[in-house]
């Protein structure tokens, strides 16, 4: 505040008043005040009055997912508790709803009250507007994506790897007409499974020119809509592959609609409860966000005890569970009179 205050050519009050938006400021000297702010990089530290010993630790960390509510992020979130908490540190979490705007809010939220370190899942293009805090030696560690302009460990699923693992896995059910249904193209990890799907497609001598991709579907009745239209065409595919959950549940409502559930296979991205309770099962990739957790919390201690290593990609790998769904083999040609 000091240092805001003198590039504002203000006292320490003024700023003080600007900051908590109290009466008493003339609009000039506020503006004043915030250009200083913004200047500086400077974030409200509400827990300075219990810190004031130096190299005393909050005993916390923030936790930033791309939605609480979500299973999968729920594992990660459990298990960074339970390594985090036998250390006597907190873990708060927050959902991102992948929205950039949203990810930076709530990243100087956490920096204000003086967190000891970050994981995340980057949403934004860029994660370059951390650096600051980066080179003052603050914890980070990325997951699920890796981050983009800063250096930081990162720990993530082998998406194009398991992508290309349920290509392989439908093609070798001897399927050559398929379909890829995908998650938004502004999300790494979609863009990653995209491109393992299509890499192990291609290789395999099947034009994916041709090949049915439909990106960008945000929801699951987006997803059905997209799969509808896709199997009431008049060359449809006889395999699917879903990249994500809501995906494969918009697929599967989709099938089951036509009445194709049985004839045309599916393999998703993620694994779901219930998946083995439904006809036929669902076959997945299924990725390990509990081990994801525990890696992460590793890091970030790691990272907090002053371990100054160049950062690295940990990658923690997926594995096919077969449960009926992607065994279903294409239906032979009717026989010629």
């Amino acid at each position: 505040m000091r240092h805001v205050a003198a590039l504002a050519g203000v006292g320490i009050k003024t700023v003080s008043r600007v900051i908590n938006d109290e009466a008493g400021v003339s609009e000039a000297t506020r503006q004043k005040v915030l250009d200083a702010i913004a200047q500086l990089n400077y974030q409200l530290d509400v827990t300075a009055g219990s810190l004031r010993r130096a190299g005393r630790r909050n005993l916390s960390v923030g936790l930033l997912l791309p939605s609480v509510s979500d299973p999968f992020s729920g594992e990660i979130h459990r298990a960074m508790e339970d390594a985090l908490g036998a250390r006597g540190i907190a873990v708060f979490a927050a959902s991102l709803d992948d929205e950039p705007k949203r990810e930076q809010a709530i990243i100087a939220a956490f920096l204000g009250r003086r967190v000891d370190g970050l994981v995340l899942t980057p949403i934004a293009k860029n994660q370059a507007y951390m650096i600051p805090e980066h080179s003052r030696n603050l914890p980070m560690v990325f997951i699920d994506r890796e981050p983009v302009g800063v250096e930081a460990d990162a720990v993530v699923t082998d998406n194009a790897v398991g992508a290309g693992r349920a290509a392989a896995h439908l093609l070798m059910h001897g399927h050559t007409k398929l379909a890829y249904l995908g998650d938004r193209t502004d999300i790494q990890t979609a863009r990653e499974r995209r491109r393992g799907f299509l890499e192990e497609v291609g290789g395999a001598g099947i034009p994916t020119s041709a090949l049915p991709v439909i990106d960008d579907l945000h929801d699951e009745e987006a997803a059905r809509r997209a799969a509808l239209e896709l199997l009431s065409s008049e060359d449809p595919p006889t395999a699917i592959f879903s990249s994500q959950n809501l995906v494969t549940f918009g697929t599967m409502r989709a099938l089951k609609e036509l009445g194709a559930h049985k004839r045309v296979a599916l393999v998703g991205f993620d694994d779901f409860t219930l998946a083995d309770m439904v006809d036929p099962g669902v076959t997945v990739i299924a990725q390990h966000p509990e081990r994801i957790g525990v890696k992460s919390a590793e890091r970030l201690l790691a990272r907090i005890d002053g371990d100054d290593q160049p950062p690295r990609t940990y990658i923690v790998p997926s594995e096919l569970n077969q449960r009926g769904s992607g065994e279903i083999r294409p239906a032979l040609p009717a026989p010629s009179s």
